[in-house]
């Protein structure tokens, strides 16, 4: 007895001097949010106020000293984020995470941009303010890094500190770049296709742009298989530590149609979630400057921002500026490819990958004049039938810096459209109000065009020149609308109108967002932030429901069972929204699957049909294609003596939907609440490991809203029947000129990245039921709701 007692004893002790030595441990990892910091190279005393949801404001006698408590403040916040983004570009994850990150680092590390960052640096003018806090924002992050502890992150996969550079910034925005695009998932999926089954199976796919019928409006009128470029790019990013930006919503309201006359901004970027997610809010003044930004880990310029005279941010232009050239080897030289004026030698590219606990991967990587060749990045590519990535990021001058510099540093409209043209990749469209009641869109990119014939959906030829040449098409010739006469601007991700006869190419998204966005903002002329507030939250769709009418109309009722009759009458009776509580979205979300795995998987097979559901294609084709009666895709080539029809097909999957509902949810439709199915837990990278997974990951909640509402929040289908979300509005921000120090945001999770902090998964709660907190300029109510640290000159 004894013995026991003293075991139980000692396993006490133990216990109680672990939970001692982790509440150490956690007090000496967390941020610090008050108290006294001495920094090098600041020249006065630069005070952080830090709100109930750790935003910093900073408050400095100059912008350079501002810059570099801000690079401070965001590294202790957001060290691991800020690792993770530098490393990807230049292949580097794999000395982190071992060998489960090499096709990626493969990947990244041959596409050119660490290439074109260098030459942009080369370019810079070290002189300029850009240039100058820039390098006071770099200081900061990097004597943090030399004063505190590393993030637990750091700790547990043995990350060495290593100093930040101007490089990473340039390579940090190279990889954001990149993950806007989506030639890469579609242009090979869509070669093959027509390779395979000719061009009339892609008459349903709307190529011409038919398919956009809300379009934003301007104020200015070879046989063989490529799709595993799509398949792997689609795999590596999704797999990517860092999530791609995806579509995104934005309005601005110009004053005669608000209630207190004055503008309202209105702006949620889609991105995939992760945790952290990824922008991290920051307010600076200075005598001469003041503003409220967003600002990307390792970004010394926020992309969202907005201070008493104006805001500005943006959604994706979903612009072409990717193409797929199918070199020609010459058969005698496999180190040279042909062009129109003879053969031309590639340029070999040498690039080692250090791994984890392995040896060093040694790359030679070929560059045609095109670019890459994709061969030798991607696994699955034949060696000799190359094919080169043209992109216009790494083909075209590089002035990111400078122009994410001049948006968030503008004093005039005018001020402000000069910097949006400096942005030649990737293609935005940049949005903007003022308080003097100026609204503006501007769609940016340097956009281009090809001769006549050629179709940049497909592969293209890359041997014959014909196919290489291009006309870049001035500023000017910009998709954009400044005050016009309709009184608000917006983008959705779909296809602006046609300028000079021409309709530029891209991946644009479906109408479905444009078209309940126009419909609300037609209806009413006194919008204020309430109202405008309940917009950005809203859940319905202003398509499913006439959706639904053609669906039950390609059925036979008589033949249905109760319990389908039932689903029937719930589907009837649904308005498109997308609330926790109805029903109509799960038997709706399971037939369109089902509808498009009955109609494309027998041709595309598993894994095309797979990366058809990530592309915009899909959600293009969903809504429009079900009115083709005649289409070829209704066959099902699998059964050699029948040719399916439509409303066979419809009603099949209607009949296996409803089947599969019953033995996921039960017998009763008007149980299956939308919230049963419809989920999001924002994932870090190592809450992958199960044990780790509820210290680093936020949720699981369940969530309203769904694919392509303004609430979007978008999932993938899958045969179980779940829609666990991928992505959504990476923040929420209403900002009224008419009450411009109480003007709305949120983030999914929280501020920090650090999940020692209070505020790393603070917002969730509110985020997920659609409220919002302050983003607060006041500098009186700031200092009485605040934590207060105070950064003051090293003395040497």
């Amino acid at each position: 007895m004894k013995i026991l007692k003293k075991i139980l004893f000692a396993f006490i002790f133990l216990l109680i001097a672990l939970l001692i030595l982790f509440a150490v441990y956690r007090e000496y990892q967390k941020p610090k949010y008050e108290g006294e910091i001495y920094l090098k190279n600041i020249q006065k005393e630069t005070t952080v106020y830090f709100d109930e949801f750790g935003v910093p404001h900073i408050y400095a006698e100059n912008s350079k000293d501002a810059m570099t408590a801000l690079g401070y403040v965001h590294a202790q916040d957001r060290l691991w984020q800020m690792e993770l983004l530098r490393r990807i570009v230049p292949g580097r994850l794999s000395e982190i995470f071992g060998s489960v990150a090499l096709k990626n680092d493969k990947f990244f590390a041959g596409l050119g941009i660490e290439e074109a960052s260098q030459k942009a640096i080369a370019d810079l003018d070290k002189k300029s303010p850009a240039y100058q806090l820039m390098m006071g924002y770099l200081d900061g992050i990097n004597q943090y890094m030399d004063e505190e502890p590393a993030p637990v992150e750091f700790q547990l996969l043995g990350i060495k500190k290593e100093k930040f550079t101007v490089q990473d910034v340039y390579n940090i925005f190279g990889y954001m770049s990149f993950s806007f695009a989506m030639a890469q998932k579609t242009d090979p999926l869509l070669t093959d296709i027509r390779n395979k089954f000719g061009i009339n199976y892609l008459k349903d796919f709307g190529l011409e742009g038919q398919f956009n019928t809300v379009q934003i409006k301007n104020a200015k009128q070879y046989q063989k298989e490529y799709s595993v470029i799509s398949q792997s790019i689609a795999s590596l990013l999704d797999k990517s530590p860092i999530a791609p930006f995806v579509g995104s919503n934005s309005w601005v309201i110009a004053p005669p149609k608000t209630k207190n006359k004055k503008v309202i901004f209105a702006n949620d970027p889609h991105i995939g979630f992760s945790q952290p997610g990824t922008w991290y809010e920051a307010y600076v003044e200075t005598p001469d400057f003041e503003l409220y930004g967003c600002y990307l880990a390792g970004a010394p310029f926020p992309l969202l921002g907005h201070n008493h005279e104006y805001a500005y941010g943006l959604t994706m232009f979903e612009n072409d500026d990717v193409d797929f050239y199918q070199e020609e080897n010459n058969p005698e030289n496999n180190n040279q490819y042909k062009t129109k004026k003879g053969f031309r030698n590639y340029e070999i590219r040498k690039k080692t990958i250090k791994i984890k606990d392995s040896s060093d991967v040694v790359l030679n990587i070929k560059i045609s004049h095109h670019g890459p060749v994709m061969n030798d990045l991607l696994e699955g590519l034949e060696k000799d039938k190359p094919v080169a990535m043209s992109w216009i990021y790494t083909q075209y001058p590089n002035h990111n810096i400078e122009a994410i510099y001049a948006l968030s540093h503008a004093k005039s409209i005018f001020e402000f459209e000069k910097g949006v043209a400096l942005i030649h990749a990737p293609g935005l469209n940049v949005m903007y109000g003022d308080a003097k009641g100026n609204v503006g869109w501007w769609a940016t990119g340097k956009l281009y065009r090809h001769r006549n014939g050629v179709n940049t959906n497909f592969i293209l030829n890359g041997s014959n020149g014909k196919d290489d040449d291009l006309e870049y098409l001035d500023f000017s010739k910009n998709p954009s609308a400044v005050n016009p006469e309709w009184n608000y601007v917006y983008s959705a991700n779909n296809q602006p109108s046609a300028i000079d006869g021409f309709v530029y190419p891209g991946y644009y998204l479906p109408e479905d967002r444009a078209k309940r966005i126009t419909q609300l903002l037609d209806s009413k002329s006194n919008w204020d932030k309430n109202s405008v507030g309940e917009m950005i939250n809203d859940n319905t769709s202003a398509v499913a429901p006439e959706m639904v009418k053609k669906l039950i109309a390609g059925l036979s009722l008589k033949s249905l069972s109760k319990i389908e009759m039932e689903a029937i009458m719930v589907l009837k009776s649904w308005k498109g929204t997308n609330n926790l509580d109805d029903a109509a979205p799960a038997i709706y979300n399971k037939w369109i699957y089902l509808y498009l795995k009955n109609t494309f998987h027998d041709e595309l097979g598993d894994e095309k049909f797979k990366q058809f559901l990530g592309t915009h294609l899909m959600k293009q084709i969903t809504a429009r294609q079900i009115s083709f009666e005649n289409s070829p895709w209704w066959d099902d080539i699998t059964t050699k003596d029948k040719k399916e029809t439509r409303n066979e097909i419809l009603t099949k999957s209607f009949v296996e939907a409803i089947t599969a509902l019953e033995k996921q949810l039960g017998n009763s439709p008007s149980d299956w609440k939308w919230k049963k199915v419809h989920t999001v837990e924002y994932q870090h990278p190592i809450g992958k490991l199960a044990a780790l997974r509820p210290f680093f990951n936020a949720g699981p909640f369940e969530v309203s809203g769904s694919n392509e509402v303004i609430n979007n929040q978008f999932f993938d289908f899958a045969d179980n029947g779940f829609y666990k979300v991928k992505g959504g509005p990476s923040s929420r921000r209403v900002i009224d000129f008419s009450d411009i120090e109480n003007s709305w945001g949120i983030l999914p999770t929280g501020q920090s990245g650090n999940p020692f902090s209070s505020h790393y998964s603070d917002q969730a709660e509110l985020y997920n039921s659609g409220k919002f907190r302050k983003m607060k300029l006041n500098k009186k109510e700031i200092i009485q709701s605040s934590t207060k640290l105070v950064f003051y000159p090293a003395k040497n």
